[in-house]
């Protein structure tokens, strides 16, 4: 397959050039243009109000691979990658692997899942792949199945145009329970800023808190309730698959607002 790869922790990330490498060695079409720094939690931002550079990177990756390193958001490397650098599009657009998990509503700040969504909005599946851990380093578990991934969607394509946001647990192999098809779960924080006071006396702000995870989704979004949370399947060591769309419409939404009658003066 022809692959695209990006990712938002950046070009020298150790996580993105393991995903590059593995499905190189493995026969397919590799390019990769990501950003030149690390730019995690920028969401979906795009570069409007100046110009984006992109320099070619060597000896980084596998001879084989074509490599970019975009002073951009994620979102920026990924579509100057389709419209300006590219030859032709790719086959699936892939993101990570972030160092850290991508779960629960964490996706809407996520640069690593913003990165693939910019696939999915062009028509390209895409693939955003997560180690659900800050400070372990083995990302050849999350390589491997990263690869028996694209084997089957070569083999069997995915029967609608969708993103599937995938978390690995922090272990070995050997360790991983199996593989679980989740729904979004709830990831948010409570006392999020830490108030301090810096060497001149001035006050600032750290964002940090406790992250809570057991909170059920609204019943209004209609989401089957005998899957699994993708929060709740990572802490069993299964990996979680998590279909996306970027259609963000709330249909039970659009049943209860069109009650309204509005009267215009």
């Amino acid at each position: 397959m022809k692959l695209l790869i990006s990712n938002d922790d950046g070009i020298y990330a150790p996580g993105i050039r393991t995903l590059a490498n593995s499905l190189a060695e493995a026969g397919h079409e590799v390019s990769v243009v990501c950003p030149d720094r690390e730019r995690s939690a920028t969401g979906h931002g795009l570069t409007l109000h100046q110009p984006i550079r992109a320099e070619i990177v060597e000896s980084i990756f596998h001879p084989t691979i074509k490599a970019w390193a975009c002073d951009g958001t994620p979102s920026d490397c990924v579509k100057l990658a389709l419209w300006a650098l590219l030859d032709s599009p790719p086959d699936l657009v892939l993101s990570g692997i972030n160092q850290g998990a991508n779960l629960g509503t964490e996706i809407l700040y996520s640069g690593t899942v913003s990165a693939a969504m910019e696939g999915l909005i062009e028509g390209i599946p895409s693939v955003a792949l997560s180690l659900a851990s800050f400070s372990y380093k083995d990302f050849q578990p999350a390589a491997k199945f990263a690869n028996i991934l694209v084997e089957q969607i070569a083999k069997k394509p995915l029967p609608d145009l969708m993103l599937l946001n995938i978390n690995i647990p922090a272990v070995k192999w050997e360790e991983i329970a199996g593989v679980a098809i989740t729904r979004q779960g709830v990831r948010r924080y409570v006392d999020v800023f830490d108030k301090r006071i810096d060497p001149r006396g001035k006050t600032y702000y750290w964002l940090t808190g406790e992250v809570l995870e057991d909170v059920e989704p609204p019943t209004g979004l209609n989401l089957p309730q005998n899957l699994p949370m993708d929060v709740h399947i990572i802490r069993k060591n299964y990996i979680s698959i998590t279909p996306l769309q970027y259609n963000l419409t709330y249909v039970t939404g659009l049943h209860d607002l069109s009650q309204w009658n509005f009267t215009l003066p």
